[in-house]
C-alpha cells in the first residue's frame, strides 16, 4: 500500500512508517519542518517528505495514518476525507500494524523507552519498535524478517491497548496525561490493568503499589526484591550498573541507578520467560548502549561533562539526579549545575511542588521558558517558587567548542567549561544544549 503520515516528525510515527517499510509498504509523510528525522526517512527509507503539510501530499494515498496532535482542519486531513481515503490515527493504526505479529510490549510512567532498548539488546532477532532513538542501531526502529516486535507502548492515550502484547512489561504506574482520563483515576488504572490482561506474559516491578496489588492467573514476576550488590562502575569513563539478579549471578548494564537495574532485571526475567539462554542474555545486556536524550553524555574531558536528559516529569528528574550525584562523585567532580526547560503549562503547574524538590543538590539550576506544546500560555512565578535555589532565568543556551553559555536577552550571563552540567526537559533543549540550530 501507499501509507501516508501526517506529523512523520514524530519519534512514535516515524517508528511505524519505518517498520511498514519492512512490510513493502511505499511511505511517505508531512510535518511543519525538516528535522533530522525527516531527513532520515527521505534518505535511508525513501519517503517522499512535504514540509509543511499540503493537500496535495495525500494525493494518490491508500491510507492516511495521523499523529494525536493533528486537528480536523489540517489541510490533508480535510483533503483525505473528502477524497475517501481511509484515515486511521495512530492508535487505530497500531491494531492493523501490529494485530499479526508477537509483541513484547513495554509499558509503565517512567523508564519504558530505556527498557524497550535494552530489550532488544538482548533479543537481537527481533524488530523494535521504541520511542526514543537506540544507541545500538542507531535508530527508533529495528527491522528483521520476522513477526517478533519489541515495542514502546504508550499509556497517554490507551493506545497501548491496541498493541496486541503477547509479552507485556509494566516499569511503573504514576497517574499521568491525566487529560485524556478526564481526569479519572479509576480510568487510568483500568488502562494498565486491561493491558496486563491482554498478555500471556506479563512481568511487573513488585516495588509499585499499583501494580503489587494485582491479581491475575498466569506468570507474574516482582524482580525488584531480588537484585543485590548493586553499585556503580566507570568503564572508559561512561557510567556503567553491575548488581546480582536472583540466582542468575552478575550483570552489568549502561547507566547509573537502582532503577537501571531494576529496568535490567524486568528485561533479564522477561527474556528468560521467553526461551533465552541466560548467558546470552548476559553478553547482550553490555550491547546496550544507552538511548539518545537519556542520560546522554554529550561532551565527555576529564575536567567536563555535558548530559542531555529527557527527564520531564519530577518522577524522572529525582532518579536521575541521584544518578547524577553518584557519577559526579566517581568523576571527582565539584559541582553540578543543572539546565532545566520545563515541558506543558499544565504539567509544570500539577507537580510545581514536586519539581521545586526534584533538584535538590543542585549547585546552580537555570531556568528556561515554559516549552508550550501547543498549550496555552499561563503566568507562573518559577523565580518565586524556586528561590530557595541559587537560581539563574534565562532565554536559553548553546554550547560552543565545549562551553556551556547561557543567554539573557541576547547576552551570555553564564559559561560552564568545568564540572558537570545536566539539561532537563522534553522540548527543544536536547538542541540547545548540543548547539544545534
Amino acid at each position: 500500500m501507499k501509507i501516508h503520515f501526517i506529523g512523520i516528525g514524530g519519534i512514535g510515527l516515524s517508528a511505524l512508517a519505518k517498520f511498514l517499510v519492512n512490510d513493502r509498504h511505499k511511505i511517505s509523510g508531512s510535518d511543519i519542518k525538516q528535522t533530522e528525522i525527516t531527513n532520515d526517512l527521505a534518505t535511508n527509507f525513501d519517503a517522499k517528505i512535504t514540509i509543511p503539510h499540503h493537500e496535495d501530499a495525500v494525493e494518490g494515498v491508500d491510507r492516511v495514518i495521523y499523529s494525536a496532535a493533528v486537528r480536523p482542519n489540517n489541510p490533508e486531513y480535510q483533503k483525505a476525507k473528502e477524497l475517501g481515503i481511509e484515515l486511521l490515527s495512530r492508535k487505530e493504526a497500531l491494531k492493523t500494524i501490529l494485530g499479526d505479529k508477537e509483541v513484547y510490549a513495554v509499558g509503565g510512567a517512567h523508564g519504558k523507552s530505556t527498557t524497550s532498548a535494552m530489550l532488544s539488546a538482548v533479543l537481537p532477532r527481533a524488530n523494535a519498535l521504541i520511542g526514543a532513538i537506540s544507541k545500538e542501531f542507531g535508530s527508533n526502529v529495528r527491522n528483521y524478517p520476522n513477526d517478533k516486535v519489541v515495542f514502546e507502548a504508550d499509556e497517554s492515550d490507551e493506545s497501548f491497548l491496541n498493541s496486541n502484547p503477547y509479552l507485556a512489561i509494566v516499569t511503573n504506574v504514576e497517574p499521568e496525561h491525566m487529560e485524556y482520563y478526564n481526569y479519572d483515576e479509576a480510568h487510568f488504572y483500568r488502562a494498565y490493568t486491561n493491558f496486563l490482561s491482554l498478555a500471556t506474559l506479563r512481568v511487573i516491578n513488585a516495588e509499585d503499589e499499583f501494580l503489587s496489588s494485582l491479581e491475575m492467573p498466569s506468570i507474574k514476576l516482582y524482580p525488584s526484591t531480588d537484585i543485590k550488590h548493586i553499585e556503580f562502575v566507570l568503564v572508559d569513563g561512561e557510567p556503567h550498573t553491575r548488581f546480582e539478579l536472583l540466582d542468575f549471578g552478575v550483570f552489568e548494564v549502561f547507566g547509573f541507578g537502582n532503577h537501571i537495574a531494576l529496568d535490567a532485571s524486568l528485561v533479564i526475567l522477561s527474556a528468560s520467560e521467553l526461551g533465552e539462554n541466560i548467558e546470552d542474555i548476559r553478553a547482550n545486556l553490555l550491547v546496550y548502549k544507552g538511548i539518545k536524550k537519556r542520560f546522554d553524555i554529550i561532551h565527555n574531558t576529564s575536567k567536563c561533562v555535558v548530559i542531555d536528559d529527557y527527564g520531564h516529569h519530577p518522577t524522572e528528574i529525582k532518579v536521575t539526579m541521584e544518578s547524577l550525584e553518584a557519577y559526579k562523585k566517581l568523576r571527582n567532580f565539584k559541582k553540578l549545575n543543572v539546565i532545566w526547560q520545563p515541558h506543558k503549562y499544565s504539567r509544570t503547574i500539577d507537580n510545581l511542588q514536586a519539581f521545586i524538590e526534584c533538584f535538590e543538590g543542585v549547585d546552580e539550576l537555570i531556568i528556561l521558558p515554559i516549552w508550550a506544546a501547543g498549550e496555552l500560555e499561563v503566568n507562573i512565578d518559577l523565580k518565586g517558587a524556586f528561590s530557595r535555589y541559587n537560581l539563574l532565568i534565562a532565554d536559553s543556551v548553546t554550547k560552543e567548542d565545549g562551553i556551556v553559555k547561557v543567554i539573557k536577552d541576547a547576552h551570555v550571563i553564564r559559561e560552564y567549561s568545568e564540572d558537570l552540567i545536566t539539561a532537563f526537559g522534553a522540548g527543544d533543549i536536547t538542541y540547545q544544549i548540543r548547539g544545534e540550530s
